[in-house]
């Protein structure tokens, strides 16, 4: 099988000057069986570097957003008035529970730009993800439901989300991670990891008995403090993961230190293709 991942839009632009960039993320997944996008960044803008590069969104099957943040959720009402409803929608249960950051005195809302009664207004076939680990095309996986085993991965408690209207903490009950088999192993593809990169790492080698061949996507080590940094990188080492390309919210003092594994390591930016031939 053939298996090609393409990032569409992230923080910051590669080798292409012609793309564009933004703070959000988009990949596009095509493998023999299917094409599968997953996050649609916070504008259009993927949209436009999807036509530079010679990609067909009409081509996508399955959609999936990984949370209900707006800088991966923002694309979508875009998507669909490019391509119609062709595909079908994955969501967490969770997703449309409304999102704010707090900055100790005031709330900013974070969430996504749609609603429920858009999706049936465009009469979009939308499976809401309830189990833990759903197979939506041979070979790829959605796994959702993580839980905190780390304790060193703890959630910002800037973030909230409102439910029965009130204010809680949010604990991204709704963030989804999507994983490809390979024959090296499985490459998991992320969004923002906001329950912990390796609290969802071990969740997913515990549920499929598999190894990680390698990870691609957001770590938000961003808000991360050094001993965090160092305890991820020793588990990215003990797991022995041959491919770590790491972007969007990782931060500049985690990205630092990841340049440290040379033979693993690149910044997975706006245009980078990766590609897997078995």
């Amino acid at each position: 099988m053939s298996i090609r991942i393409t990032t569409l839009i992230e923080n910051i632009r590669g080798e292409h000057l012609g793309l564009e960039c933004e703070h959000g993320i988009s990949f596009y997944i095509k493998t023999d069986d299917t094409a599968v996008l997953f996050d649609t960044g916070k504008s259009n803008k993927f949209i436009k570097n999807a036509e530079e590069l010679g990609i067909d969104l009409t081509k996508v099957e399955h959609v999936v957003l990984s949370h209900g943040h707006y800088d991966h959720t923002g694309g979508f009402k875009y998507l669909v008035e490019k391509i119609g409803n062709s595909f079908d929608f994955h969501i967490s249960k969770d997703f449309f529970d409304k999102k704010y950051g707090f900055n100790g005195l005031a709330y900013q809302f974070l969430g996504s730009n749609f609603d429920k009664r858009y999706l049936r207004k465009n009469d979009i076939n939308t499976e809401y993800v309830t189990d833990d680990m759903v197979e939506i095309s041979k070979g790829i996986y959605l796994f959702s439901n993580f839980k905190q085993v780390y304790e060193y991965e703890k959630i910002n408690p800037r973030f909230y989300k409102e439910n029965n209207n009130k204010l809680v903490v949010d604990r991204f009950e709704d963030e989804i991670v999507v994983a490809i088999e390979t024959n090296k192993g499985l490459l998991v593809i992320l969004g923002c990891s906001h329950p912990g990169v390796v609290n969802i790492l071990e969740a997913i080698i515990n549920r499929t008995g598999k190894t990680i061949y390698g990870i691609v996507g957001g770590t938000h080590l961003v808000e991360a403090d050094n001993q965090r940094i160092v305890h991820t990188l020793e588990y990215f080492e003990e797991k022995k993961i041959k491919l770590l390309g790491i972007c969007h919210c990782t931060g500049e003092r985690a990205i630092k230190e990841l340049k440290k594994f040379k033979e693993q390591f690149f910044y997975n930016s706006t245009g980078t293709s990766i590609i897997i031939d078995e």
